[in-house]
């Protein structure tokens, strides 16, 4: 799918990359002077490890953040299309839940106990994405491990399959690749001392052969996906994948869990109820508490029965599934907040009008410079390729990452006051973004692309 530069030169890159490097530290003269050598304290000067994949020289520091919008200590404004990477999907403190937080914030945090807003959730999670059994964890890599757990305990089973280039937090078994036909560990696992190939298949998406052939033995307890690979450059299903997706896996008694972190992103119900997926798993992290940290997972009636047999028959102790902070009294409310006023119809119809604006103009812009990059989009979820699509596997989209290329755009962009996802090229529309907003960003990636495409010409 191409070597990785997107077609533009290396030479160009480097000299994006060392201009805007230049501009970003001759304009932020408060955060390189209190943080320009790491944040004190913190181990390798950030406070989680994640935060130095931004290809700033160094960070910034966020002053306030409100809606689309995100102004640093040293007075930039900033369209944010990054929104915590998901987290606020629906924009920064969205009113709702901002005021859920003030009530509870005088009614206690946590008790480990149910509330009125705990009786409101669970009606209105079973309304919203149809299955009629719910459990609340903190992040999705929890609800996704407690998921996948109960899919072992009443399968009997112990392995699980993944998708090459799948995304589902930092779950275990789900950090393997398929290369040249075989299972390895990702690379740059730290400290891993368990085979994580012993129990989790890989194969490609959209590969509905391999998918059959992978399942045909009857050991798998579950597969776990996402609807759309998003956390690589972004591939959609085939037509028809979904359907023989779930034919095979009731054909061979595996149970489905659709992983709808980044993808509900399509719609109030997310991609499993735009397009009438029938999970027997459910889970959705990330935005559903409007950016307080919670999570969701569900399942239907039949696991649930299963999983009252098991539980009949094991005897008490620790079953590995819930932590402390689970379900806490906060995070109801938030979630509860957004659920009822935050995800609603009228809000995906802006942010669906406002991304197909995106994905028009940033594809336009590809098309007339000539580039060899393309465009997808799901929902209010956007992102520029820097390779020819569409992309049909994680194995391509491996190949397309452009990593130096990708991260010479984004300080670009950052530079001329547009935020973006660090990992990949990922944008999100909220219901607080503007139409000037999303023109300004496709007016800066016009600016950023052209000079890249003048400068394809010079030596590679």
């Amino acid at each position: 799918m191409g070597d990785g530069s997107g077609g533009i030169s290396t030479a160009t890159i480097h000299a994006l990359m060392v201009a805007e490097r230049t501009r970003y530290a001759a304009t932020h003269p408060d955060a390189a002077a209190r943080v320009g050598t790491g944040v004190p304290g913190f181990y390798q000067g950030v406070p989680m490890h994640w935060m130095r994949d931004w290809p700033m020289p160094f960070p910034f520091l966020v002053a306030n953040a409100q809606g689309a919008t995100l102004t640093d200590t040293d007075g930039h404004v900033l369209a944010d299309f990054c929104l915590g990477d998901t987290g606020s999907m629906f924009g920064h403190s969205p009113e709702p839940v901002r005021d859920a937080i003030i009530a509870q914030a005088g009614r206690g945090l946590t008790y480990m106990l149910p509330t009125d807003d705990a009786i409101a959730v669970g009606r209105l999670l079973t309304e919203r994405f149809g299955l009629p059994h719910w459990q609340v964890a903190t992040t999705a890599t929890d609800a996704n491990r407690f998921a996948l757990r109960v899919a072992r305990a009443v399968t009997g089973r112990g392995k699980i399959l993944v998708f090459n280039g799948c995304y589902h937090g930092t779950v275990d078994e789900t950090f393997v690749r398929l290369i040249d036909g075989a299972t390895v560990h990702r690379p740059g696992l730290l400290g891993q001392y368990t085979d994580l190939t012993a129990q989790t298949r890989v194969v490609e998406f959209n590969d509905i052969p391999a998918l059959e052939a992978a399942l045909s033995d009857g050991q798998v307890a579950c597969v776990i996906t996402e609807p759309v690979l998003t956390n690589c450059c972004m591939v959609l299903p085939d037509p028809g994948f979904h359907a023989a997706l779930r034919r095979l896996t009731r054909q061979s008694g595996t149970l489905l869990l659709i992983d709808e972190t980044h993808t509900i992103s399509t719609g109030p119900g997310g991609y499993t109820t735009a397009y009438g997926l029938e999970p027997d798993m459910f889970v959705l992290g990330k935005p559903v508490a409007g950016g307080v940290p919670a999570s969701i997972w569900g399942f239907s009636d039949d696991v649930a029965l299963r999983l009252d047999s098991v539980r009949a028959r094991t005897p008490a102790g620790h079953s590995g599934m819930g932590t402390t902070l689970s379900a806490n009294a906060l995070a109801l409310a938030c979630m509860r907040a957004t659920l009822e006023q935050v995800m609603a119809p009228e809000a995906y119809a802006h942010m669906e009008r406002l991304s197909a604006r995106l994905e028009a103009g940033l594809s336009q812009v590809i098309t007339s410079i000539g580039l060899p990059w393309h465009v997808v989009r799901v929902g209010a979820r956007v992102e520029f390729i820097c390779a020819p699509g569409p992309l049909r596997n994680g194995t391509q989209a491996e190949a397309a990452h452009a990593g130096p290329l990708e991260q010479a755009i984004h300080l670009a962009l950052l530079n001329r006051g547009i935020l973006i996802a660090p990992f990949h090229n990922m944008m999100l529309v909220c219901p607080l973004t503007t139409q000037a907003q999303v023109d300004a960003l496709i007016a800066a990636f016009a600016d950023v692309a052209g000079i890249l495409a003048q400068g394809k010409l010079g030596a590679p």
